[in-house]
């Protein structure tokens, strides 16, 4: 893992970022959302690569999912064995390991996420050794969920937040849009600006999943157009019109690199 990654990850800045303040966030509610209609039913094997601390596998687990995680940061392994063992009814398991080189056997798992993986894998050979793995390690007509966040996340930030006249991070919204190679050059006073990380477009993440040899690819928008308004979430008439939002334009191709994610689901043949 790279020194950068590893030190945003070793705060511990993970366990909490989906639930601030204790409820889920936007991205949490539509990433379970479409996991819960993507994914085999249960009581399915699911394989959750780059599974950080647990944050989908409990729930999953909860749904009668057999779910094994995997993640490369050790911080993240341990919090989420506190997860799986603090609720019986969400036990899972979980190891540390790669996502270039899982210990899985060959057509074990009937489905793999990777929620993680594709954007902290900046090469293009280590995301197709990861598609790979996770093709290997599917059972024929499994299924493949992977998450990239957008090309044009940091612009869109910029835009809301009012950061566009920083010129350092003017720098990283270009670097991004030139060809997505997402850098902070202040990981611990802007953690808020994310850490090395490559930025797909839409079309980009689907050629790299059919280039792996899966098949059916179709792209689902996370967060929707109504992501901005996030002084509104609190607010339960307000939040219900953000998902709406979100579920009425999730596979428009048009609006899909607006949200700040987006999800390839596809199937080996």
């Amino acid at each position: 893992m790279e020194p950068a990654i590893e030190s945003h990850y070793g705060t511990g800045y993970e366990r909490d970022r989906l639930f601030p303040g204790g409820a889920p966030a936007l991205e949490f509610v539509r990433s379970l959302e479409l996991l819960d209609r993507l994914l085999p039913a249960p009581p399915a094997r699911v394989l959750d690569v780059g599974g950080g601390t647990g944050a989908y596998a409990a729930p999953l687990a909860r749904r009668g999912y057999r779910v094994h995680l995997v993640d490369a940061m050790p911080l993240h392994v341990e919090q989420a064995r506190e997860v799986a063992r603090g609720d019986p009814a969400a036990a899972f398991t979980a190891v540390l390991g790669d996502a270039r080189d899982l210990p899985e056997p060959a057509g074990s798992q009937d489905a793999v996420v990777l929620f993680g993986p594709l954007y902290h894998l900046t090469e293009a050979e280590h995301r197709r050794q990861a598609l790979a793995e996770a093709r290997r390690v599917l059972r024929p007509g499994g299924c493949l969920v992977a998450v990239a966040i957008s090309r044009f996340a940091s612009l869109l930030d910029g835009v809301y937040e009012d950061w566009l006249d920083d010129p350092v991070f003017r720098r990283i919204v270009d670097q991004d849009l030139a060809d997505g190679q997402h850098r902070n050059p202040d990981p611990v006073g802007r953690p808020e600006r994310f850490t090395t990380a490559y930025f797909h477009t839409p079309d980009g993440l689907a050629s790299e999943v059919e280039q792996a040899g899966f098949t059916g690819t179709a792209l689902y928008g996370v967060e929707g157009p109504g992501w901005p308004l996030r002084q509104d979430w609190a607010d339960p008439r307000r939040r219900e019109q953000i998902l709406l939002a979100a579920r009425a334009v999730e596979t428009q191709p048009s609006i899909l690199g607006f949200s700040l994610h987006f999800i390839a689901a596809a199937a080996k043949p």
